[in-house]
């Protein structure tokens, strides 16, 4: 009889990390890591709303140091 395997994603904070690799490990699971590419990170920030506008470089500095 085979095994049916589900697939998940989760979202680990970075320093429960260790603990969640050794544990899949101990269970037999396998585990993947999903990177995000720069451009992928881009589209999620513009669908956020995370977009800033500046008319030049000096406006933009204006507006990170205040």
């Amino acid at each position: 009889m085979e095994a049916v395997l589900n697939e998940y994603t989760i979202q680990v904070p970075t320093v429960d990390v260790t603990f969640f690799r050794s544990f899949i490990k101990k269970m037999g699971w396998t585990a993947r890591k999903t990177r995000v590419s720069g451009i992928e990170k881009g589209l999620e920030d513009i669908r956020k709303g995370r977009i800033y506008h500046a008319k030049d470089s000096d406006d933009l500095i204006r507006q990170i140091l205040g």
